[in-house]
């Protein structure tokens, strides 16, 4: 039988499905506190997100559910949770035990939570989830009619019988003919669970079963496919999130400009007065050849003296001429200052990188398509930002969010480039042109 057709991942699909009058959906992230292969693995740091942050970015903005929760035992997990602003469920002690399993928790929830119709238990080790799955997927069961779908993932690996070292018993293949081993393009692969997500109707599983019924799959491709289960996958996962990951409803195709607050972002935010009263500021090498960088792709910099903290006129002409970069004045509101600014370049919001430093830039880091605070950045601008740097301000922070853009803008060139191919091929018949 073959492989059911199912939308490209990463595509752009339908708008936002809306929830079907007859069912109250939700989305339930179990986020238990006692992790034992990471501690605190849920809100550990991945790519600048707490790790079940990326998971409920997604769930929020695909617009499918009435409401998102997180089912937790742990005070941390919770304050994180209410930060992406998902609601807490407090789990019991008696499903937070090692021996738990998900589905006990889920049926807590679902016992506590009688009007709810569907649930859709995401993992909050996918990382790589995205809202047109969950979308995709929604509709499997609000206009299919299915009771149960859940995410897969095609694996094309040969399997062989487990035996016991030093047993007479020998391996036999699994899922294969040695004899006629096939080419992977001559062979479908099989079909595995990625864990990713499970939508299952509160009937069933107010029966114990959460695939069962009228139940299907949902494909999704490798990429997509992250799970964070042991410490030598983070290095890993990282990668690919910065690749594959959701980082919100308008994902830049190219960024064009790059703003950059100079006090706690390229600087360290100290100043230091000599006995002649000369102020002097540090830039560490790594940073100023961040900008160089961006500036040889054409993405435009614009650095940020905050008026509420200012870098002295004379050290801002020395920079200005060090870095080749204009340098603007902003105060309270950056966001209010720099309007004008783009509007004059003729830039939106998308088109911009933004680097701040605290709750004040909270507003442009909220809108611009990419933007980023130093590892050592306060709360408030962590939330807002969709990146936060492993270096802290004025010691390599503003170079690690270059390379960031600089690797966000080749996946776009690589995209277009890809599109062209295959308009090129659309006009091709039997090797003319038509």
């Amino acid at each position: 039988m073959p492989p059911r057709k199912r939308p490209q991942d990463g595509k752009k699909v339908d708008p936002p499905m809306k929830k079907a009058k007859e069912k109250h959906v939700v989305a339930l992230i179990l986020a238990r506190g006692g992790s034992k292969g990471i501690p605190l693995k849920n809100i550990k740091k991945l790519a600048g997100v707490p790790l079940i942050g990326w998971v409920l970015r997604a769930a929020h903005d695909s617009g499918l559910f009435d409401s998102v929760w997180v089912s937790t035992d742990h005070d941390e997990i919770a304050e994180v949770a209410k930060s992406f602003k998902a609601k807490v469920h407090r789990r019991s002690l008696e499903v937070s035990k090692d021996s738990s399993t998900s589905l006990e928790a889920i049926q807590e929830f679902v016992k506590d939570h009688p009007g709810v119709d569907v649930v859709c238990n995401i993992q909050a080790t996918s990382p790589c989830l995205h809202p047109d799955h969950l979308s995709e997927a929604l509709k499997l069961i609000t206009k299919d009619g299915y009771d149960s779908v859940f995410s897969v993932v095609r694996r094309h690996q040969f399997r062989w019988k487990e035996v016991n070292e030093g047993g007479s018993e020998v391996t036999v293949p699994l899922n294969l003919d040695p004899k006629n081993r096939p080419r992977r393009q001559d062979w479908d692969g099989e079909l595995v669970e990625n864990g990713s997500f499970y939508f299952s109707t509160t009937s069933l599983i107010k029966k114990g079963i959460l695939q069962g019924g009228k139940m299907t799959y949902y494909e999704m491709k490798p990429q997509y496919s992250v799970d964070i289960d042991i410490d030598i996958d983070w290095p890993v996962a990282e990668q690919r999130v910065l690749r594959y990951g959701y980082f919100g409803k308008v994902p830049p195709e190219v960024v064009r400009l790059m703003f950059c607050k100079l006090s706690g972002c390229l600087t360290d935010g100290r100043i230091a007065i000599s006995s002649s009263e000369e102020e002097m500021v540090s830039f560490h090498i790594r940073d100023m050849e961040g900008l160089r960088m961006l500036k040889s792709e054409n993405v435009e910099v614009v650095l940020l003296n905050c008026s509420q903290d200012p870098i002295g006129q004379s050290l801002v002409e020395k920079l200005r001429e060090r870095t080749g970069c204009e340098v603007l004045t902003v105060g309270k509101k950056p966001l209010e200052d720099l309007q004008p600014f783009l509007k004059k370049k003729k830039l939106e919001w998308k088109d911009v990188a933004y680097m701040g430093n605290d709750g004040a830039d909270a507003d442009c880091l909220n809108q611009s398509g990419l933007s980023a605070v130093p590892g050592d950045a306060p709360a408030d601008a962590v939330k807002a930002a969709k990146y936060s740097c492993h270096h802290t301000a004025g010691n390599g922070a503003v170079r690690e969010f270059s390379e960031y853009i600089l690797l966000k803008k080749q996946e776009a060139k690589s995209k277009r480039e890809q599109v062209r191919v295959d308009c090129n091929k659309s006009f091709t018949f039997f090797g003319r042109w038509v």
